[in-house]
Parts: structure tokens; sequence; C-alpha cells
């Protein structure tokens, strides 16, 4: 259990990092795709939040936190469709903000007994709520690598 709660800080200093650079850009910057790029800041924010819910929620058989059309629009390989609404950021960063807690309050709970083994495009496989939270780490790390190559064109 300890290699878990030390995966659930690491997730917090990465969100905690993604949201700073949110917080510098406009809603129009923040759906910009720089040349060079096939996605912008706003869909990889989404993207982290609907692939956290599918690695831990979705591959335990349990109910995911967030809406079918959410998952549709940030899931790996969808692509960003057009300048999102304030209403559709308010939304995102709620669930940024609150689902990583919400997890941690599910797992204490016991709800990722089942799991569903999982090979990733990484190349690993995911045998437990374990590898998938560390794996989800690995992942949003990647991503905020993104972003903040993405910043240096806006």
């Amino acid at each position: 259990m300890h290699n878990i709660l030390n995966q659930t800080n690491i997730l917090t200093s990465t969100r905690n990092n993604i949201q700073k650079i949110m917080d510098n850009y406009s809603l129009e910057q923040l759906s910009a795709i720089p040349a060079g790029f096939s996605n912008n800041l706003i869909w990889n924010y989404g993207h982290v939040v609907v692939t956290h819910q599918l690695l831990t929620y979705g591959l335990s058989g349990v109910e995911m936190k967030i809406e079918d059309e959410v998952i549709s629009k940030y899931r790996k390989g969808s692509k960003p469709e057009s300048i999102i609404s304030e209403q559709e950021y308010d939304f995102l960063k709620s669930k940024f903000s609150e689902l990583p807690q919400q997890f941690h309050n599910d797992r204490d709970k016991d709800l990722f007994t089942d799991f569903k083994n999982y090979e990733t495009s990484y190349g690993i496989t995911l045998n437990s709520i374990e590898d998938a939270t560390t794996f989800n780490n690995l992942h949003e790390a990647l991503h905020f690598g993104v972003m903040l190559s993405i910043r240096k064109f806006l």
C-alpha cells in the first residue's frame, strides 16, 4: 500500500503542474493546435482525465465517474475538433481536480478488486490496479511534457 500512496502524491503533483500551464492561457490559446502537433493543450488536459478513468475504473469494471460523450471526445485516437466553451472547460477543470480524490476514496473502499489485464500501447501489460495507477502517472507525465512543448508555440 505504501507504493500506491506515493503514486497518489505523484498524480497530485503532476496534476498541479498541468493546471499551472492551463491557468496561463485563454480558451482560444488552449484550443490552438501549433504546426507540427496533432492536438492542443485542452485535448491533453481532457485526455489525462479520461485515460485515468479508463485505466482504473474501466479496467476494474467499476462505473466511471465521467460521461461516455466526454470519454469519446478525449480518449486515445481522438482529435480536437473545435474551440471549447467556457462551460466545457469548467467541467473538465472540476473533473481534473475532483476525480483523483474520488479515486483515492474508492480505492480505500476496495472497489478495484477485479481487474482486466490490458496491454498498453507503451508495451506494458497492466495486471492490477497498482499497475494501472503507476502506469497512469507515466502517461500523465508524458502528456505534461507534450503540453510543455505546445506552450512554447502559443
